[in-house]
């Protein structure tokens, strides 16, 4: 049981996992793999459950559903959820936050993961001095 919901366990594939991030899509699945992977984690990848649907508002007594033989027309169908995907990593004491503002986590070229490159939202990361190291006053 997790002590607080940034830091989450869960059996995935048998296995005691820290979990890294839930609902994921395959290409941000791919992108946390390869990064986990290469700063030793051993990664897990499961299929999420798709999401429960809304609950139906009772009819009325009076109410005549509406099917496609008696309207004419076809009913459009419920488009399918997107895949999604829960990765973890079996360290337990892996916890994805700390690892990115603790600067632990490093890029095969060799640069400090940033927040902005964990989120995908640049490609490269840029060396950031921390501003606790910043000697300029």
């Amino acid at each position: 049981m997790a002590i607080n919901k940034n830091h989450e366990f869960e059996d995935l594939e048998g296995v005691k996992c820290a979990i890294v991030e839930k609902n994921a899509a395959p290409a941000r699945i791919s992108f946390l793999k390869d990064l986990l992977a290469f700063n030793g984690y051993a990664v897990v990848v499961v299929k999420s459950p798709p999401p429960k649907a809304a609950a139906a508002k009772p009819a009325a007594a009076t109410d005549v559903p509406v099917t496609a033989a008696n309207s004419g027309e076809a009913l459009p169908t419920q488009p399918s959820p997107p895949e999604t995907y829960t990765i973890g990593v079996t360290d337990v004491m892996f916890n994805a936050t700390n690892a990115v503002f603790g600067r632990s986590l490093k890029t095969e070229s060799g640069h400090i993961v940033t927040l902005a490159y964990w989120l995908q939202q640049e490609k490269q990361p840029h060396d950031e001095i921390p501003y606790f190291e910043n000697k300029a006053g």
